[in-house]
């Protein structure tokens, strides 16, 4: 018999990628518009935070704010506002399948660092998937294409700043809790921003992009809730495959709402870092597994 609350997770994690696409989409809009992109990282944060401490303070949690870690909690936020900040910026001149092309291969990043920052080093099966994944990168962002769109750049920055935010979280996950993670996310990086609005302002020049500006908000807002209800209820193992849907649902808006048509070694590279991912969710599933089996046989 289905396990309904499974089901449920997995319906969930196939809408967060939408949400994710319609983020990137409606960033690239904005900067079609003339919108400043750390205007638009801005608004993404305020937005944020006005969520989550609508529902998530000192008042309706208590004790939410105090963490063990805090110079470590900022520099998760300060990472995360850095991965947004590239991500805008390189949607100015690059397709939205470029973009998360690139972006998908931080899994791969997460796993390669993790041996020297966390001391869990990495298999030879899960090296060469790693290895692999970059060749991806490599295919996508070649030296002829780099030349001509170094936007490109932006892009690796925002995978290599989403990697380090990683890592600081399953850090700070031996200190502090989820709330507390949650609460701080936003805000470093709005608290950075927040100096430099007089001189990136420039009022929206029409209601629709103030909508958009506040659906920047929202759709991340959203898409990282939607996550969190979707791990309460089915397997990481599980649901970790379903988010490079993102790719797909990226391609179809880049084409819907910009006519962008990616590029076979887009699109090549995009099935190599894919391939090289479900790689290293398959082993690390297997290792879970193995550890599982072998503790339920100790216990016998």
């Amino acid at each position: 018999m289905r396990d309904p609350r499974r089901l449920v997770g997995i319906a969930l994690m196939c809408v967060a990628p939408i949400l994710f696409a319609s983020l990137d989409a409606t960033g690239k809009w904005l900067a079609g518009a003339g919108v400043d992109p750390l205007l638009t990282t801005f608004m993404r944060y305020a937005v944020n935070v006005a969520l989550v401490t609508a529902f998530l303070n000192p008042v309706t949690r208590p004790g939410v704010a105090h963490s063990r870690r805090l110079p470590l909690q900022v520099v998760r936020s300060l990472l995360l506002f850095g991965s947004t900040a590239c991500n805008f910026l390189a949607l100015r001149s690059l397709q939205l399948a470029e973009t998360v092309s690139i972006q998908f291969a931080a899994p791969l990043a997460v796993a390669l660092l993790a041996g020297p920052l966390l001391g869990e080093w990495s298999s030879r099966l899960r090296l060469a998937a790693v290895a692999a994944g970059f060749v991806g990168v490599l295919v996508i962002v070649r030296p002829d294409t780099l030349a001509a769109k170094p936007a490109m750049l932006f892009s690796l920055g925002n995978m290599l700043c989403y990697a380090l935010y990683v890592l600081v979280t399953r850090k700070l996950a031996a200190y502090d809790s989820s709330a507390t993670t949650i609460f701080y996310t936003g805000l470093a990086g709005l608290a950075l921003m927040a100096p430099l609005l007089p001189w990136i302002w420039t009022a929206p020049a029409s209601p629709q992009v103030w909508g958009m500006l506040v659906a920047v908000g929202l759709f991340g807002t959203a898409g990282h809730w939607l996550l969190v209800l979707a791990h309460a209820r089915a397997p990481a193992s599980l649901l970790a495959p379903l988010i490079y849907t993102q790719i797909l649902w990226s391609v179809l808006l880049g084409y819907g709402v910009f006519g962008d048509v990616p590029g076979a070694w887009t699109l090549l590279g995009a099935l190599i870092i894919v391939g090289s991912g479900l790689v290293l969710i398959a082993e690390d599933s297997l290792i879970r597994r193995s550890k599982r089996r072998r503790a339920e046989r100790r216990q016998l």
